[in-house]
Parts: structure tokens; C-alpha cells; sequence
């Protein structure tokens, strides 16, 4: 078996074009392996959290100076692998993992990619509810996040009514708009003693190939008022680890508290993270 290609620092916007553009073939799984590595690597620069527990390990290294921590861009160090949990019900390989040395899994990331055949949406939907359940049963704090990134085709890209993303009158199909309103119902688990069928986070994320504007992004869906949209997803993951894992438990904060990055670190300066909201320490 061939070592798998190593995490590398890749933007939304590339990581979505790779999708969107059908140059890889979904079995070989590199159509949404940038994507990962981009979720990697969001958890370090914005999230703060150390790239030795995260999964693929990140192309980042950490050196601990008088002024805080150095955040430095370092492909020698970076990781391809999954990480694989012990479920409740059985094993699961997950695609991005955080995991705290004396803890355990602390935040785990899944996505899903189609770009047509809408119609398997609902086989998607039994096998988020299931893979959460599985998780949630070993790891009852753990804060679960499910993105699923789908292709926007346009009706008069495609003959088969079931691939359709968008109508010809820009209206989202049905088959859209019920697989939303059913991810919706899974999102927003807030205590360990919810429902361990709900996922911290959910979001869709609808990409299209837009050669005039250079745009990737599909915009129109989901709404910015969905609770499946990308902005919030990233800020929920981060806010429902911090509730579960530094102020519930004042005592393991030493270990628990996400890092502030030295606002001089080579990494900030020598990649395009302007996309980004960089945890950095404050110069006050």
C-alpha cells in the first residue's frame, strides 16, 4: 500500500476548484483530499490548536520563544494519514482528528463529497446519523463536525433529472432542499447529554465552477441565515470545544487552552491565510 500524500497548506478557494473541477476520480478520494488538508490546517492557524495533535499532522512545527509561540511552515513534518476512533459500535477511520495526550479525541471532523446522483442523499443521511451515533456512544464529549461539499450542477449541465443541483429558473431541487432541512435536524448538539444522533456542527458547503468570475463557491445556497452554512461552521467547533474542554474544566487548562500565535511567526507571513481569522496574540 502506497504512503498517503502529505498534509499541505491549501486555501478554501483551491481546495474547492480541485472538487468542483472532476479531475479525480472520487474512488481514488484526491477530488476531496485538499479539503482535508485544508481543515487540518485551519484547526493550527485559526484554531489554535498544536499541530502534533492534529490528524494529518499539518506541515507546521512549533518553537516556544520569550515573545509566545512561533508558528513555522514545515513540509518535512507533515502527515497524511487518517485517524482511526474507536466507536461504540465499531471502528471508524475519521479525516481530521484533534486528539489531547491523557484526553483522548477532543474534536473530529468527517466529510463527504458528490458531485452528482443526487438521489444517494439519503443513503448520506443514514450514514452521518450512524457514523455520529457510533462516536458519541465511546466519546459522549466529543465535538463532531460533518461537512458535505456538493457540486451545484445547473439543469442544462446534466440529462439525468437526479444530478440536477439547480433548475433552469435558478430555484434549488427538491431533492436539495429536503436533504437541508434533514441535515439541519442534526446539527447543534450543545451538552454531552443530548442526543448523541446530533453532530456540534453541520454544514454544506455548494461549490461550482465559474470560469468568467474565477468563483468556486456557490453562493445562493445554503442561506447566510442557514444553520448549515460554511461561515459558522469553523467558529462552532471552536466554540463548543472551549465549552466542553477549558471552561468546564478549569483544572486541565494548562493542557486544554487553545495557543496564540506569536503575530510574527514565518507561517503568517510567508502563506496567503488572509482568508483566515488567525488566532494571534494580541501586541496590547
Amino acid at each position: 500500500m502506497s504512503k498517503p500524500e502529505p498534509c499541505r497548506w491549501v486555501s478554501l478557494s483551491e481546495a474547492v476548484r480541485v472538487f468542483a473541477s472532476g479531475q479525480y476520480s472520487t474512488q481514488s478520494a484526491k477530488h476531496i483530499k485538499p479539503l482535508h488538508w485544508h481543515i487540518a490546517c485551519r484547526l493550527v492557524l485559526e484554531g489554535g490548536f498544536h499541530p502534533d495533535s492534529v490528524v494529518p499532522r499539518p506541515p507546521f512545527s512549533v518553537r516556544k520563544t520569550n515573545s509566545g509561540n512561533l508558528l513555522i511552515y514545515d513540509q518535512s513534518v507533515a502527515e497524511g494519514s487518517e485517524a482511526t476512533l474507536l466507536g461504540g459500535l465499531k471502528t471508524k477511520n475519521v479525516d481530521v482528528v484533534v486528539t489531547l495526550e491523557g484526553i483522548g479525541p477532543v474534536v473530529a471532523i468527517s466529510m463527504k463529497g458528490t458531485l452528482n446522483a443526487f438521489r444517494n442523499l439519503t443513503n448520506r443521511m443514514e450514514e452521518a446519523v450512524g457514523d455520529c451515533t457510533n462516536l458519541h456512544i465511546s466519546y459522549p464529549a466529543l465535538v463532531y463536525g460533518f461537512l458535505h461539499i456538493l457540486k451545484a450542477t445547473k439543469e442544462d449541465e446534466t440529462a439525468k433529472r437526479n444530478d440536477i443541483f439547480v433548475l433552469r429558473d435558478g430555484v434549488i431541487s427538491d431533492n436539495i432542499e429536503r436533504y437541508h432541512d434533514v441535515m439541519s435536524r442534526l446539527t447543534g448538539r450543545s451538552d454531552v447529554r443530548d442526543e448523541i444522533s446530533r453532530y456540534e456542527a453541520v454544514s454544506i458547503l455548494s461549490v461550482t465552477l465559474d470560469g468568467d468570475q474565477n468563483k468556486y463557491i456557490f453562493e445562493d445556497f445554503p442561506k447566510t441565515d442557514s444553520p448549515l452554512h460554511f461561515d459558522n461552521f469553523m467558529d462552532t467547533i471552536y466554540r463548543k470545544y472551549d465549552e466542553r474542554f477549558v471552561y468546564a474544566a478549569p483544572t486541565l487548562r494548562r493542557k486544554t487552552s487553545r495557543l496564540e500565535w506569536d503575530p510574527n511567526s514565518p507561517a503568517i507571513s510567508e502563506l496567503p491565510v488572509e482568508e483566515l481569522s488567525l488566532r494571534v496574540r494580541s501586541s496590547e
